[in-house]
């Protein structure tokens, strides 16, 4: 059965991807100054963007139900954290956008979008740990169903 917990580790992995591989586009950019890193950071991060809010609501929802203690610590910190990365990515979206469509080259505005999406680079991974650790550390989200005893005994009997 597909659940919240499920639909967001199945999109969570694009948002990631996306923001880095949108930051090493936008530095190949200023390394090289060809035009075609420049749209290639724009249309890359417009799709974190858009990457980054499914992955925050479907977290949300998956992290809505989680309990007690030291879980829940880690699961607020997480969820902090990918609010920070969120916000990071629209702003930084924002920023890329306003330079694509005034199709000018204003430095100080370079500089924010560029500032903004180095910082989204680093909470993506820092949230991107965070959510690791839920997993591996605290086992958040993992189902621990062996099967019933009669499917056991059938794979068994087969191998």
């Amino acid at each position: 059965m597909l659940t919240a917990t499920h639909l967001h580790a199945m999109i969570v992995h694009f948002p990631v991807a996306l923001v880095l591989v949108a930051f090493f586009t936008e530095v190949l950019g200023l390394i090289f100054k060809k035009k075609f890193y420049q749209q290639a950071t724009f249309y890359i991060l417009i799709l974190a963007a858009l990457g980054t809010i499914a992955a925050y609501i479907t977290g949300d929802v998956a992290g809505g139900g989680m309990e007690g203690g030291s879980l829940l610590q880690a699961v607020e910190a997480h969820e902090e954290a990918a609010l920070l990365t969120l916000l990071l990515t629209i702003a930084a979206a924002g920023a890329k956008s306003a330079l694509y469509i005034l199709k000018k080259e204003i430095l100080w505005l370079k500089i924010v979008a560029f500032v903004l999406l180095l910082a989204a680079a680093g909470s993506v991974a820092y949230t991107g740990n965070l959510g690791g650790q839920l997993v591996f550390k605290h086992a958040a989200g993992v189902e621990l169903g062996f099967g019933n005893s009669e499917t056991i005994q059938n794979n068994n009997v087969e191998d």
